[in-house]
């Protein structure tokens, strides 16, 4: 779904390649360059009371970093909170976020815009950030080029005019493919962020906060912790220029945090104890191997302890592909079945793609005021990250984890429980591992939402938690909107998961049974591959029955999150 705009393809050849006007520029926090516009309502916002911005941070020289900001619905922008987001990876655009997930609004397969009634917008003013460098909208240099269909990567252009063999290809203008121009590590992404949260507050003092809450997804596993703990590290030496920013809470859904426990979880969720879906798709011999791949001597486990002791890139980088082409990539090979909901098979319409194509019409590039063309995830990136095996490295994200709730910040880790990908067997098992007080004698219970009816089961103690989000893939605001709302309210306001109703204090803890042992059944696994126009139904939890194909099609994922 990434087919590009090329400039309405104007005698046919020439590539879009504009520079956006009407900019206003200001100064944010350590004088930082922004560049930003009001977006008229009906680009994404619906409701004509309620304005958003989008723009840039200058963070560096040839260092562009996208924002898209909206006001809160519900309540006085000037005096509601503000949240930031950012999708995972690494290179993942957080417009991931905006239209499939929590933003105001979504894009049908006609390209219209549509009201999201379940916006976390309606709780908070929300700050979506594209990030590292070349991700999404944000860009190092603008160059023509073209997107190669066969690999997804992005193809350089000598001239911003479209050669014939290429006309079929997403003609456009891209930031500068470069690994070379963008981060490579967890870490060295993290002072980039900084400085677009700091030039966000400085070029708009009307939404700047002394504290601000942190929402993310995926890699966001990595990003959360590590991020929000350099803030937390430069608030201790504030930069001249800087404004100090209290952290408040960290929501992270279906995060990747810990390879070596969450490689295991892939063999846990396919073959013992298995899935709450009451399909275990791997016969004996496919099990076998699975096992042989990840515990045999010198395999991925193996591998991936080398990575943690020596801490080389090679190793590293080593190590994590390995596992994702031996161990996770086994699913792909064999079952043909989407790794963000295991429910579906691929390829799976959900959640809807039909946002790309609008992102890359002219009008709406020039409503935004960016100068490149969309792309949903940056191949550059990866590649970068792939370099020195960041993916693969347990990095410090439990111990940031613990350092964050030890300087009182709320951190809410939710899984959706059918995703494959960063399953939430692995994200239980990490947040044992995170060894919050009290948090392991702390037990599951039912989550209570406006419409009663029971989506998710949450284990909480004081201000850290973990749920089990029920009947939902990767992407939890798509497949269980209600729940992703109030629990995002929830912890904003500082009142606990499973009912919104008490204040969370030191000495808060959910009672219940140690495991969540509900089981879904297998009612809602598809068999067949679902049309382009379907449409999901969060009632009955999975496509509205008119969408189904008689042919069943696999293919292959590639591992990204």
């Amino acid at each position: 779904m990434r087919s590009l705009l090329f400039a309405a393809l104007l005698g046919a050849a020439q590539a879009q390649f504009v520079t956006p006007s009407n900019l206003t520029q200001t100064k944010g926090h350590l004088d930082l360059s922004v560049r930003y516009k009001q977006v008229p309502n009906g680009i994404c916002e619906t409701d004509p009371s309620v304005k958003s911005f989008s723009g840039y941070v200058d963070v560096a020289e040839n260092e562009h970093i996208f924002f898209w900001f909206f006001e809160a619905r519900n309540q006085e922008p000037s005096e509601a909170p503000l949240t930031v987001w950012i999708n995972g990876g690494p290179g993942s655009s957080s417009m991931i976020g905006l239209f499939q997930e929590n933003g105001p609004c979504g894009v049908d397969i006609n390209g219209t815009v549509y009201n999201n009634p379940y916006s976390w917008s309606n709780a908070s003013n929300m700050l979506y950030i594209d990030q590292p460098v070349q991700t999404g909208f944000s860009y190092s240099i603008p160059v023509p080029g073209y997107v190669d269909p066969s690999t997804d990567n992005v193809i350089a252009l000598p001239s911003p005019y479209c050669p014939e063999y290429a006309t079929d290809m997403s003609c456009g203008t891209y930031s500068y493919p470069n690994v070379s121009l963008t981060a490579n590590t967890t870490d060295n992404a993290a002072p980039n962020f900084y400085k677009a949260l700091q030039g966000f507050m400085g070029a708009f003092p009307q939404y700047s906060r002394e504290s601000f809450h942190f929402t993310t997804e995926s890699y966001g596993g990595h990003y959360g912790p590590v991020f929000n703990e350099y803030i937390e590290q430069q608030n201790a030496n504030l930069p001249k220029g800087a404004k100090k920013v209290q952290l408040a809470s960290v929501m992270i859904g279906n995060g990747w945090y810990d390879p070596i426990i969450q490689y295991q979880a892939y063999y846990n969720f396919t073959v013992y104890p298995g899935n709450t879906y009451d399909y275990l798709p791997y016969n004996s011999s496919i099990s076998s191997l699975l096992y042989n791949n990840l515990y045999g001597p010198g395999n991925c486990l193996d591998q991936l302890y080398d990575c943690a002791a020596r801490g080389i890139d090679e190793i590293c980088s080593t190590a994590d592909d390995f596992c994702a082409d031996e161990v996770e990539s086994i699913y792909d090979e064999y079952l043909g079945r989407d790794e963000y909901d295991f429910r579906e098979l691929t390829p799976d319409p959900f959640p809807y793609e039909f946002y790309v194509d609008y992102l890359n019409r002219a009008d709406v590039q020039a409503a935004l005021g960016v100068p490149i063309n969309y792309t949903e995830s940056n191949n550059a990136v990866g590649l970068a990250f792939s370099s020195t095996g960041d993916d693969g490295r347990v990095m410090n994200t439990t111990q940031d984890v613990k350092k964050l709730l030890e300087q009182g910040v709320t951190v809410a880790m939710y899984a959706g429980d059918a995703d494959y990908n960063c399953n939430w067997l692995g994200g239980e098992a990490v947040s044992l591992k995170v060894g919050a007080a009290n948090f392991s004698t702390a037990g599951y219970t039912n989550i209570s939402t406006s419409d009663g009816i029971v989506h998710g089961q949450v284990r909480q103690a004081g201000r850290f938690a973990f749920t089990r989000v029920y009947e939902s893939g990767h992407e939890v605001p798509f497949y269980q909107p209600l729940l992703a709302l109030e629990m995002f309210s929830r912890v904003i306001g500082g009142k606990d998961v499973a009912t919104g109703k008490v204040d969370v204090a030191p000495g808060y803890q959910t009672k219940g049974p140690f495991k969540s042992t509900y089981r879904e059944g297998n009612a809602t696994i598809q068999w067949e591959v679902l049309d382009e126009s379907a449409t999901y139904n969060t009632t009955l939890n999975g496509p509205n029955p008119v969408a189904k194909k008689a042919k069943r099609h696999g293919a292959a994922l590639r591992f990204q999150m």
